[in-house]
């Protein structure tokens, strides 16, 4: 959303580093106008939640075709707010709470900073049944090697059953689809020489390709995957956005004319998102928010023991569309 408000070079380091460069905004606003009527309608047998909202500080002139092509487009929900007021974040908070099913309550601290010119918030929310689930009866007690060299003790989920199933010298994967099978869960477990973090480095589109283009399905899988939650807490994107070509944006060189004859600048992207994985299926939400300122062959069965760090996937498949990632590096008993 605030892409469609910057301009020139502060345009095109955002473009770089959401991995636009050279595309058309205008395709680009068309492509995703699409994915969100898709998802609407995409399997009655997961829900699917893609919110926006943009908050304006009250009494700010904010160009109107800004706001537009953000209801247009991404069916922002677009209000002014006193930010003053002592119960202005609160607000806000309850709309993140609301379009996470309560799953986040909290990413905005009151009281609101003077300079703060408007609130840019995306938040999504996924809960999916496996197609097939695994049995509670099966869950077991085991251990669990963790990437800091710490064993700890875990609940392993265990299905063997014919598995969308790969394998390459440097990983393995499954794939795990929710509901009608559009939706799934790829688990890639990185082999055992090879360190997750360095396996994370060499995952670019090529990557990825092959990861799925590994799979086909194959009988008599074993497949043990932890029953986890991970809660990736508040984090501030600010440096890593910067590091991949946002610099601008964050500086007094920005340009948001777009938005505002104003001078404005970025000062905080803040990111969660919380996944719990079961039995039955899996529940991811996330939430970000974008705070702008004014500017001051015969074979044995083969296995997928995830007993030890692995990425994970949740994809939109007929799209193509990656809804969440994440690696379990350590994990508890959940």
């Amino acid at each position: 959303m605030t892409l469609q408000g910057a301009g020139t070079t502060t345009k095109d380091g955002m473009m770089k580093t959401l991995k636009y460069d050279g595309a058309n905004l205008n395709k680009i606003n068309e492509s995703y106008r699409y994915m969100l009527d898709y998802y609407d309608k995409i399997d009655k047998k997961i829900q699917l939640d893609i919110n926006n909202s943009i908050w304006i500080k009250e009494g700010k002139k904010v160009k109107e075709d800004f706001i537009d092509i953000n209801k247009d487009v991404y069916n922002a929900y677009v209000t002014e707010l006193d930010f003053s007021n002592n119960n202005a974040a609160d607000k806000i908070n309850k709309w993140i709470s609301d379009s996470t099913k309560k799953k986040i309550t909290k990413m905005i601290d009151a009281p609101i900073p003077q300079n703060v010119a408007m609130y840019l918030i995306n938040a999504i929310y996924f809960k999916g049944d496996w197609t097939e689930k695994f049995k509670k009866e099966n869950t077991f007690s085991t251990k669990f090697y963790s990437g800091n060299g710490q064993t700890k003790e875990i609940m392993m989920m265990k299905r063997v059953d014919e598995i969308e199933y790969g394998a390459k010298d440097d990983f393995k994967v499954v794939r795990l689809p929710y509901g009608k099978g559009k939706t799934s869960m790829y688990c890639v477990l990185p082999a055992e020489n090879v360190s997750i973090n360095d396996f994370i480095m060499t995952l670019d589109i090529d990557k990825w390709e092959e990861i799925k283009s590994s799979i086909s399905k194959v009988d008599d899988v074993t497949i043990n995957i932890p029953r986890f939650k991970i809660e990736y807490g508040i984090k501030n994107l600010n440096d890593c956005l910067i590091s991949m070509g946002m610099e601008e944006a964050f500086s007094d060189r920005a340009d948001f004319s777009g938005i505002s004859d104003e001078r404005l600048f970025i000062s905080n992207v803040i990111h969660k998102a919380i996944i719990e994985v079961n039995e039955e299926g899996s529940t991811a939400v996330g939430a970000t928010v974008v705070q702008i300122n004014e500017m001051a062959a015969p074979f044995d069965p083969p296995s997928f023991i995830a007993n030890r760090p692995f990425l994970f996937f949740i994809t939109e498949d007929t799209t193509g569309t990656i809804l969440f990632m994440g690696k379990l590096y350590d994990c508890e008993k959940y």
